[in-house]
């Protein structure tokens, strides 16, 4: 994986279907355009989905998104549509996604998937749907690789059995996401602050956020994500937020996450490196603008000053005002007019 901070998924899932049809292409010719899409916003990873219809739900199974956007009734129905590619495929995508100098992974829905993926995921992703396939989890865990794990619509229980999973299996690189399951999320229900939570409950993992909130014009729902210390951030991924199709009315295009990379930078540079010293641009206005002790008149070589003698004012050139005490009861070495910043050499 990219040693970047914070890592950015491309969740392209089965989009580039739809944009095949619209397009008038090959889905494989589509989902290449979309790795180029994902490699010129800087994208760290592109991620697709791998499954066969018959292997991860029943057939009659209903939907649980939104049908005004999706109106597939049923998720077998809605799979089968998405399920034609296989290992050849994934792996030309793989080498695709490589030669663009990013990072590629899939998520295996089934056992058979998740075995012939190992040498083309640069890590695993696995989808909150199997947070409680414990023996599907372990499977993965075992083969080397780093993990990413979504644990949306779940308890902290949960999280912590497929943790532990992954641990006992031999995983050594672990990220969790913060997700929520609804398509889309409405922001009052991202809930953000669980990253926290995470982050303190289970200090041994990494701990980051995959996003189904619909963008904003500012992208900042990622933006905050990242201030709360999400280290991986994943978003649905499509060149047209207006196709029809279960994941594009909530994703992300690459103008957003353009954006939303635009954000992190800026949020990199404001929050600095929780150093408090005096940073070069401040040498000057701490100058300036601290107070030194000041005459408040004329006083002739040999004047013993009082109290009401000096006055704290600006700029801070001479004896600062936390040495009152040593000042107040000496005399000063020469003529001195009112207004006068004292210095060491003259009392």
């Amino acid at each position: 994986m990219r040693n970047t901070t914070p890592y950015l998924i491309a969740e392209i899932g089965v989009n580039y279907y739809d944009t095949a049809k619209v397009m008038e292409i090959t889905p494989l010719e589509a989902a290449k355009i979309y790795i180029d899409k994902v490699a010129e916003a800087e994208i760290d990873c592109a991620k697709f989905q791998t499954y066969k219809a018959g292997a991860i739900v029943s057939k009659n199974s209903p939907a649980y998104w939104d049908t005004t956007k999706e109106a597939t009734k049923t998720q077998y129905e809605l799979f089968r549509k998405y399920d034609h590619f296989g290992e050849k495929e994934y792996q030309e995508l793989a080498d695709y996604a490589h030669s663009k100098g990013i990072d590629f992974t899939s998520t295996p829905f089934d056992y058979a998937s998740a075995d012939y993926l190992v040498n083309m995921v640069d890590f695993y992703k696995i989808s909150s749907s199997d947070l409680s396939n414990l023996p599907f989890i372990r499977h993965i865990g075992e083969k080397g690789k780093p993990v990413v794990l979504s644990v949306g619509a779940a308890y902290l229980s949960e999280v912590d059995e497929a943790i532990r999973a992954l641990e006992d299996s031999g995983c050594k690189d672990i990220t969790i996401l913060h997700c929520v399951l609804s398509y889309p999320t409405e922001p009052q229900n991202a809930n953000l602050k669980i990253i926290e939570t995470m982050k303190r409950t289970f200090p041994n993992v990494k701990v980051g956020f995959s996003d189904h909130v619909a963008p904003d014009e500012t992208m900042m729902t990622l933006a905050v994500a990242y201030i709360l210390g999400a280290e991986v951030i994943e978003k649905h991924f499509t060149l047209d937020k207006t196709l029809p199709g279960n994941d594009h009315y909530h994703a992300g295009e690459p103008e957003d996450f353009k954006k939303a990379i635009a954000n992190f930078r800026w949020i990199d540079r404001v929050l600095g490196n929780g150093e408090k010293t005096v940073l070069e641009c401040e040498k000057v206005p701490r100058r300036e603008a601290r107070r030194s002790l000041v005459l408040t008149r004329d006083m002739k070589a040999g004047d013993v000053i009082r109290q009401e003698d000096i006055m704290p004012k600006r700029p801070g050139t001479g004896i600062s005002p936390n040495y009152t005490d040593i000042v107040v009861g000496r005399k000063v070495l020469r003529d001195l007019k009112e207004d006068t910043i004292l210095t060491w050499d003259m009392v």
